[in-house]
């Protein structure tokens, strides 16, 4: 990877939660490529790693993310043939919300200001959503002429419904974050000084959970909305038998038993 600086793209991990955090506040965190495999790189870390039990992406200054910016590198120089742009979305804004998607670890997404365009599908992808009272997501691309890339006509619909999801992206309006948790789009609102503390509190609790049932209950629910009903159950069955082999399940039934609060281990 090259042209990016580490203090553009933040990582840490404290209490078994990876915090990823876009550092380019002067662009509003308009991501660029380098970014992206950097994000892209830090998420299958986080889900190979038995250290991480929980991700937080978010971000610095007044904006998330306020989409993408192309001039970070990964495009093609010179005369632009057919296929280049299909190419580009693949590899970069498709790449980066799969990451999301795919991360084994829940993911929660720490919305400090702006979401726009890549930036709105990259927090609506995350698997919890709390936003800063501040925060607003802006289905940008209508107003530069474009389609909706970065998986945008694939989540919406399934979170709000096709009809609500046309609205937001025929007329590119920015959504105050709590018409956004009105619609289902966010899980919670604060005050912008109380963001990071909540998402510290719900990351450290998911961290304390089940691991391996987290992984395997976050894939049930994203391949439900694609899927009919007996492959739905079929897939259910086969993750309870997975996850029965696990010592968190183990745990979780022998603390029934004992009565006791169970204690787990992320295996």
């Amino acid at each position: 990877m090259t042209g990016i600086t580490e203090d553009e793209v933040l990582h840490r991990t404290e209490n078994n939660v990876s915090w990823i955090t876009l550092n380019r506040p002067e662009a509003m965190n308009a991501v660029t490529w380098d970014q992206r495999e950097r994000v892209i790189a830090l998420l299958a870390e986080a889900s190979a790693d038995p250290a991480v039990r929980a991700v937080v992406l978010t971000a610095t200054g007044k904006g998330f993310c306020a989409g993408a910016d192309l001039r970070g590198g990964g495009g093609a120089a010179g005369e632009r043939v057919a296929g280049d742009v299909a190419r580009m979305i693949r590899l970069g804004a498709q790449r980066l919300i799969t990451a999301v998607l795919d991360c084994e670890k829940p993911v929660l997404a720490a919305v400090n200001g702006t979401a726009a365009g890549i930036g709105a599908h990259l927090a609506l992808a995350c698997d919890l959503v709390i936003a800063a009272e501040p925060a607003r997501f802006i289905e940008v691309f209508v107003r530069r002429g474009l389609v909706p890339d970065g998986g945008g006509a694939y989540l919406l619909p399934r979170l709000v419904g096709p009809q609500k999801a046309k609205e937001l992206m025929f007329f590119g309006d920015a959504l105050p974050a709590a018409d956004a948790e009105r619609l289902g789009l966010v899980n919670k609102v604060v005050p912008a000084g109380e963001l990071e503390e909540t998402a510290r509190a719900w990351a450290e609790r998911l961290a304390q959970g089940p691991t391996r049932a987290l992984a395997l209950t976050k894939q049930l629910v994203n391949a439900s909305l694609d899927g009919d009903r007996a492959a739905a159950l079929a897939a259910e069955a086969t993750a309870q038998e997975i996850n029965m082999t696990t010592a968190d399940a183990n745990e979780g039934v022998a603390s029934f038993v004992e009565r006791r609060t169970p204690k787990y281990l992320g295996r």
